[in-house]
């Protein structure tokens, strides 16, 4: 038996791709995830690494479907290898099933995780050009008037939170954030 393992990182992604593919695989029951591939927790995974028996084969529409990290790939098709269980990736046309195949997985999946190295390097030395540019990262900061403002509003304010928030040019999160400071303050 065949059977489909898709996973999308965010919901603003669409599993559609994935599952046509699997479909037209042969795969008889479908597993899915939405979290990120580095994520250890995946339930869909969990549950079709469960539910395949000695025999099957586990498909996936491409290998970083799988994991994101190299180490936990290899340990996972080797699990699956030890218990007679086939993998395959229908985008790199990956089937471990024989010793080629076997090669192969390997080779791509080195070049996966040196891909993703890549990108992890890459982020960081623009991060770091960016930071000798005097640019920083992250959140921008919110000023002790903005803060006081908000902590006021929310306690006087009847208006929606989404229009405090366009007024004072912040982000709904921040405003909750403030707000909830301002709610422990009073209790």
């Amino acid at each position: 038996m065949k059977i489909g393992y898709a996973r999308i990182s965010t919901d603003d992604q669409n599993l559609n791709l994935q599952m046509d593919a699997l479909k037209a695989a042969g795969c008889e029951r479908l597993f899915t995830d939405t979290a990120s591939g580095a994520k250890a927790e995946r339930p869909g995974l969990a549950e079709a690494l469960a539910f395949v028996r000695p025999g099957d084969a586990l498909i996936v529409w491409r290998l970083d479907r799988l994991s994101r990290s190299l180490h936990e790939l290899l340990k996972t098709v080797e699990k699956l290898k030890a218990d007679n269980i086939g993998f395959e990736s229908i985008t790199d046309c990956i089937d471990t099933s024989s010793a080629a195949g076997e090669l192969i997985f390997h080779v791509f999946a080195s070049i996966a995780q040196f891909e993703r190295r890549l990108i992890i390097e890459r982020t960081k030395a623009g991060l770091a050009a960016a930071r000798s540019r005097g640019r920083q990262g992250g959140r921008p900061t919110v000023s002790e008037e903005t803060i006081n403002t908000i902590k006021t509003l929310a306690k006087t304010d009847k208006r929606p939170p989404n229009e405090i928030c366009k007024a004072l040019k912040i982000s709904r999160s921040t405003f909750y954030k403030y707000a909830a400071l301002a709610k422990s303050e009073a209790s």
